[in-house]
């Protein structure tokens, strides 16, 4: 299916919000086609670039094969033409083909990725596996929160969310490389993705701790640009 691409520095999660700033011509288009509903569903895809020496993006191999669509919660436009919108992450895409001609901004044809069955080998049983892995999970997100994040900044979780979903909510306060966070959104495992998960924020908050050093605000860097492309 056809679906309009917003190409940014960094990787969207499923669940996820994502403030994004928008001065660049082309995404004032496709925001306001978005919020007119030229756009169906106020859906677009958020796709990371990959190294390229171009400027323009002009071939699927200047970004990331797997992308995650977003729906847009909210938009203020501004009195010079920008705007601030609120989006929110909802499925995971593969990019198919790339448009970059019929509309002022890039349009690709994409496939859905979902998710794939839980198969867990071992001895214990399914339930005690689970309960493992949330319990480790969890416990490394909290120490990676205490250590980055004041009293206040942060918060776990609910209890009752949805073994699939909860790696990316995990994921999403914390500041992994561009990389890592690339690697869950492509991660169609619900159990491995929550132990690469674990093992990733486990791996972060020892490197602060290490450190003694803490990454800037939550809302300071959620808050994206919109980048020219």
């Amino acid at each position: 299916m056809p679906l309009p691409l917003f190409p940014l520095q960094t990787v969207l999660l499923p669940g996820a919000t994502l403030p994004l700033h928008i001065f660049e011509p082309r995404y004032r288009q496709l925001t306001v086609d978005l919020i007119t509903g030229t756009l169906p569903d106020k859906r677009f895809g958020v796709i990371a670039l990959a190294p390229s020496f171009e400027v323009e993006v002009t071939s699927p191999d200047q970004l990331k094969p797997v992308g995650c669509a977003a729906i847009l919660r909210q938009a203020s436009r501004l009195p010079d033409g920008r705007f601030d919108i609120v989006t929110l992450g909802e499925q995971r895409f593969r990019l198919l083909t790339l448009d970059h001609e019929s509309a002022p901004y890039l349009m690709g044809t994409i496939e859905w990725v979902p998710d794939t069955p839980a198969v867990i080998p071992g001895q214990r049983s399914v339930s005690d596996t689970i309960t493992s892995l949330v319990a480790s999970a969890r416990a490394a997100y909290r120490r990676y929160c205490q250590a980055a994040w004041k009293q206040g900044e942060w918060d776990e979780p609910a209890d009752d969310v949805d073994i699939a979903a909860l790696a990316h909510l995990l994921a999403t306060d914390c500041l992994l490389p561009l990389d890592d966070r690339q690697r869950i959104l492509e991660e169609t495992r619900p159990l491995h993705r929550l132990r690469m998960v674990g093992q990733l924020l486990s791996r972060e908050a020892g490197i602060l701790a290490t450190l003694r050093a803490v990454p800037a605000p939550p809302a300071d860097v959620l808050r994206q640009r919109a980048i020219e492309n």
